[in-house]
């Protein structure tokens, strides 16, 4: 009989795992879990990560179970808002979308994922429920807020037009979004109705619109990235230094926790 020659495997190295909760959109007549593909990319390529998308079905999900997984969470921006019974307010349009069963995954999984020492990074929706888990509320119509601007996209525009250079926003001097950026000041986009109004307890301001709005914030006593963005920096990442910047910071954050995290050999 002949042997077979074994050859010796090489190790695999694997990348950090970044959780993404799913939007519930109901397409036909069934509801399915979906994730953007700007947001998916940009873990990939800016980050350095394996995106997973988390369905948003909370009742039956075991947190600890899926912190155990992540090295990292990216809570997208979506086309709903977080439904305002969530920071004591009632709904002032309904034509606007909502996604309860998104806000029950990840205003649960956000605490979690602190005290877990997961990293967090938060766009648009996700940077607005960072501060509604944390007790804070939001301005459920900017454009109509006395001495705010309309930050709002022209809906009949082009994508590359909706999603350009709206405005300049001042970063917080010593903050980490301006350590991480290596500037004060940054253009950004602009694609939102809501807006912080009250920022939620243990939160600090890491960026400004030129209105005063709240436009970045972090977990003050975090003990891992806990980074949250008004604008969308998945957009053109790997063309637009500033927004890659904040995904690599993230990445690294990521591949810290997992570094922590391997078992031993």
């Amino acid at each position: 009989m002949k042997l077979g020659i074994v050859t010796k495997r090489e190790p695999v190295i694997r990348k950090p795992v970044v959780l993404l909760p799913a939007d519930v959109k109901q397409l036909g007549l069934h509801a399915f879990h979906v994730a953007g593909h700007k947001y998916l990319a940009a873990v990939v390529e800016a980050s350095g990560a394996l995106p997973l998308v988390v369905p948003a079905i909370a009742d039956q999900l075991d947190i600890d179970e899926l912190l155990a997984l992540a090295d990292g969470i990216l809570l997208t921006g979506a086309v709903s808002n977080v439904h305002p019974s969530h920071f004591g307010q009632a709904v002032h349009n309904p034509t606007l979308p909502l996604d309860p069963a998104r806000d029950a995954l990840t205003l649960k999984l956000i605490h979690a994922a602190i005290k877990a020492q997961v990293p967090i990074l938060g766009i648009c929706r996700g940077f607005q429920e960072m501060n509604v888990a944390f007790g804070g509320s939001l301005h459920q119509a900017v454009h109509e807020v006395a001495g705010l601007h309309d930050h709002r996209e022209a809906k009949d525009a082009a994508i590359d037009v909706q999603y350009g250079h709206a405005h300049t926003v001042d970063l917080v001097t010593d903050g980490q979004l301006a350590d991480i950026v290596g500037s004060q000041k940054m253009l950004v986009n602009s694609i939102h109705g809501q807006g912080i109004d009250t920022l939620g307890a243990g939160l600090l301001a890491e960026a400004y619109a030129p209105d005063g709005l709240v436009e970045a914030l972090r977990v003050a006593d975090a003990k891992a990235f806990a980074l949250g963005v008004q604008w969308h920096p998945e957009w053109e990442v790997m063309e637009n230094p500033a927004y890659f910047a904040i995904f690599n910071a993230f990445g690294h954050a990521c591949r810290t926790h997992m570094q922590r995290e391997k078992p031993p050999d």
